[in-house]
């Protein structure tokens, strides 16, 4: 970790969950309040037992900030990880450097996109390391029609509402 020049490496997620292109941390980054609402209603929208985050019923857009899974300055549910809980106590940069991916950790992550995204990223981080990875994923979030740069999960352009599915 770090030791890629040019990049953040608060941002290189264990799980490859690339913090880059993370809502939380692009609504935090540019102070949009409407975003930050917008995520508080997904979090608090999800269904109990099928997705639900711990502690999720009292977020407020005041919880909607995060500088990279490997910061000082986590977003919630980041703070909460198991995925990095385990890869700090086996000693590895992420879950790419593990022998036993997937584990019952990404089965049973409890968001659809995330658990889509780490299916798929983490073999490209394992296959083409992590300096690539990152340029992928900092490629893959942008609209095909504008290029307008977008978030992971983002279901549509916000500037020329193209449907997207870029996970």
């Amino acid at each position: 970790m770090g030791k890629e020049t040019g990049i953040n490496s608060a941002f290189l997620s264990p799980c490859s969950l690339y913090c880059g292109v993370c809502a939380i941390h692009i609504a935090d980054r540019d102070n949009n309040e409407k975003l930050k609402k917008k995520l508080v209603a997904l979090y608090k929208g999800m269904t109990p037992g099928k997705g639900t985050l711990p502690n999720s019923e009292t977020l407020t857009t005041k919880d909607i900030h995060c500088k990279g899974c490997l910061s000082d300055d986590q977003f919630m549910h980041c703070r909460q990880c198991e995925i990095r809980d385990c890869t700090q106590e086996k000693k590895l940069e992420g879950c790419h450097q593990c022998d036993e991916f997937p584990c019952t950790l990404i089965d049973n992550f409890s968001m659809t996109v995330g658990k889509k995204v780490i299916m798929r990223a983490v073999p490209d981080r394992r296959k083409t390391g992590t300096r690539a990875w990152v340029e992928s994923e900092e490629k893959r979030y942008h609209c095909p029609d504008c290029g307008n740069k977008v978030f992971r999960g983002a279901m549509t352009c916000n500037t020329c509402k193209t449907p997207l599915d870029l996970d």
